[in-house]
């Protein structure tokens, strides 16, 4: 799932709402819990706090008197946190009763606490035992019955305790949200991966037309994707449409045209004045530029067709077979070297033209041997298409390296004693420029000119393919 994928996007997006909303809920019932968990702790000790007052009284001799012993046993158990004290307000705190959990320590409340109580006047403060225990204190000024004199009724409870409930609460949330959060985490991406599955099916329904596989979409998608099959279905046959009908006017105009022409070059040859000779010379001109503009243009076409696929090895050792009987008497040994199942993404027509020009420019210049070695596609870093390069080298006397761009233009003829009209080169460059390839032109290994054409392929080699061996390396005498 790469950063810019709109898998990535929604997985993201989704994953971050889901980690807020988690946290904001693990924070919410955190707190709720401890709230709740405190006022019950409060009415506990409020609960011991109205049993106190229920049975305590004034004695004759104006003492305080137990009349019964608390149910709640934690305050017997000596420093535990659990203790109640009960002390005259204005006189000495040794006057007081105290519970059997306190043992010999007093609890002595801090006055700025003490101040602030609530409507029944009750004040909630927290102290800390001689054993380092906090607790948690409710404290209320009451007059016995029978008496005018104030006293402190005090109860605290462990609230260590409670910090430690809290605590096991807030783990088991934590570890409850952790595990819920993977698991939306999972569905999270199963749902994309489920719901994203209809554009991966376009993508593979769009990769077949242009390997030619097919002609059109036709899975049924989604109400959301269905308009978009729907457009490039016709965007295809447009673009069919378009180049059928760019090929029916590259026909009719080049018979437009070809047929006046021809009329007054045969015309201008019964005359043999110089006017006739000039009509003659300017119609040739004519004419040539009529092909050339007329084979640009239906390669311009054909190269724009979607779904034009091309098997390599078929067409090099079909040129190579028909070159070696051509140049029969020389003995040339031409070698080609092609993964099978290699596949060019154009015309078929296209290809045998460029190779049939490289081959037939290295025939003429090649002494003895000639190799075509053709490599398995590659991805480009920049823009991620698939490329395939062929390599034309021969044993000539090759070419230097300040002609090699003369070479591939149009008409241009370095040596004049070989036969042909310097379009074989330029042909070759422009058709490859028609698929937004390339052709170089360099030094190769066997001594002569080394052409390496670089054109758009398909990415699968077909499975178990061995590579092709390179060609032996020649000593140039």
């Amino acid at each position: 799932m790469r950063l810019n994928s709109l898998a990535f996007r929604l997985a993201a997006s989704a994953a971050l709402v889901s980690i807020v909303l988690l946290v904001s809920a693990g924070i919410l019932l955190g707190s709720l819990f401890q709230q709740a968990v405190e006022r019950n702790f409060d009415a506990r000790l409020l609960a011991v706090l109205d049993g106190l007052l229920a049975n305590v009284e004034l004695a004759d001799d104006g003492s305080l008197m137990m009349q019964g012993a608390l149910a709640d046993t934690r305050f017997k158990l000596p420093l535990q946190g659990w203790y109640w004290q009960i002390t005259p307000v204005d006189g000495p705190i040794e006057e007081g009763l105290f519970s059997d959990s306190l043992l010999e320590q007093r609890l002595i409340p801090p006055d700025e606490q003490r101040s602030e109580r609530d409507g029944a006047g009750i004040a909630h403060f927290y102290l800390t035992d001689a054993a380092g225990t906090q607790l948690k204190a409710v404290e209320q000024i009451y007059s016995l019955y029978g008496g005018t004199r104030l006293y402190s009724f005090l109860v605290t409870g462990n609230f260590d305790e409670l910090r430690a409930e809290m605590e096991a609460f807030n783990n088991a949330l934590v570890l409850v949200l952790t595990l819920l959060g993977v698991g939306l985490l999972a569905a999270l991406l199963i749902q994309v991966h489920y719901g994203l599955r209809p554009l991966r099916a376009l993508e593979a329904e769009l990769a077949a037309i242009r390997a030619g596989e097919r002609e059109r979409l036709t899975t049924q998608y989604p109400e959301e994707i269905s308009p978009v099959a729907k457009e490039l279905n016709l965007l295809i046959q447009s673009n069919s449409e378009v180049v059928e009908r760019a090929r029916t006017q590259v026909g009719n105009l080049a018979h437009a045209l070809k047929t006046p022409l021809s009329v007054l070059a045969n015309e201008s040859r019964h005359n043999q004045s110089e006017f006739a000779h000039k009509v003659a010379e300017q119609a040739a001109i004519m004419r040539d530029q009529v092909s050339l503009y007329l084979d640009r243009a239906r390669r311009a076409a054909r190269a724009q067709t979607l779904g034009s696929v091309t098997m390599v090895d078929e067409v090099l050792d079909a040129i190579a077979r028909t070159l070696t009987r051509i140049h029969m008497d020389r003995a040339i040994e031409i070698e080609v070297h092609c993964p099978p199942g290699l596949r060019f993404r154009g015309e078929r027509q296209d290809l045998e033209e460029m190779i049939g020009n490289l081959l037939d420019n290295a025939s003429k210049w090649a002494r003895k041997r000639i190799t075509v070695t053709a490599s398995p596609p590659t991805v480009a870093p920049a823009d991620g298409r698939v490329w395939l390069d062929i390599e034309v080298a021969d044993d000539g006397p090759g070419l230097p390296s300040e002609q090699r761009e003369t070479a591939l233009v149009r008409g241009a003829r370095i040596d004049e004693t070989k036969p042909g009209s310097g379009l074989g080169l330029a042909i070759v460059a422009e058709t490859a420029g028609m698929y937004n390839g390339r052709i170089t032109l360099g030094q190769s290994s066997l001594g002569g000119l080394l052409a390496k054409l670089t054109l758009p392929a398909l990415p699968d080699l077909a499975p178990g393919a061995a590579q092709p061996a390179p060609p032996e390396r020649a000593e140039v005498s």
